[in-house]
């Protein structure tokens, strides 16, 4: 079991570190190269600079079990057809069960955007959602640890 982390803006990669090191288990970060990050427990991964270049080079390292951090609904439904886990950086763990509702969610606020209307974005990051990460992560970890 990996933690692997759709690096480009992921608020959560420290706190993924965190957990990754106290459980002992390999973390990767993967960026392009219009993102700096550094880290002396994770590998930082860097690819060329393109549409989705993150998500397929992801995509294809993957291994049962592993868990992914993402915030795209398109490349956590890739890689929930590779049997892994997937978390968004507020804990929602992504299922079948949800995967397409977001992905249409996704689908009607791009219309919505094309058409010139507006459509109400995230709120500010909490201390209370790093936590409810961290719950969540751990969780997922100590679930799936000896698998």
């Amino acid at each position: 079991m990996r933690i692997i982390i759709d690096g480009d803006a992921c608020p959560v990669i420290n706190n993924c570190i965190a957990l990754a090191r106290k459980y002992q288990l390999e973390c990767l970060i993967i960026i392009d190269t219009s993102h700096q990050i550094n880290s002396e427990y994770a590998r930082v991964i860097i690819v060329d600079k393109g549409n989705d270049s993150v998500d397929y080079y992801l995509v294809n390292m993957l291994k049962d079990n592993d868990i992914v951090i993402t915030q795209d609904y398109g490349l956590a439904s890739m890689c929930l057809s590779y049997k892994c886990i997937v978390l968004n950086q507020n804990g929602l763990r992504y299922d079948i069960k949800n995967i397409n509702a977001l992905l249409m969610q996704r689908a009607i606020s791009q219309k919505i955007r094309k058409s010139g209307k507006r459509v109400k974005g995230p709120s500010k990051r909490t201390i209370k959602d790093n936590n409810d990460f961290d719950k969540s992560l751990e969780e997922v970890i100590l679930l799936n640890i000896n698998k």
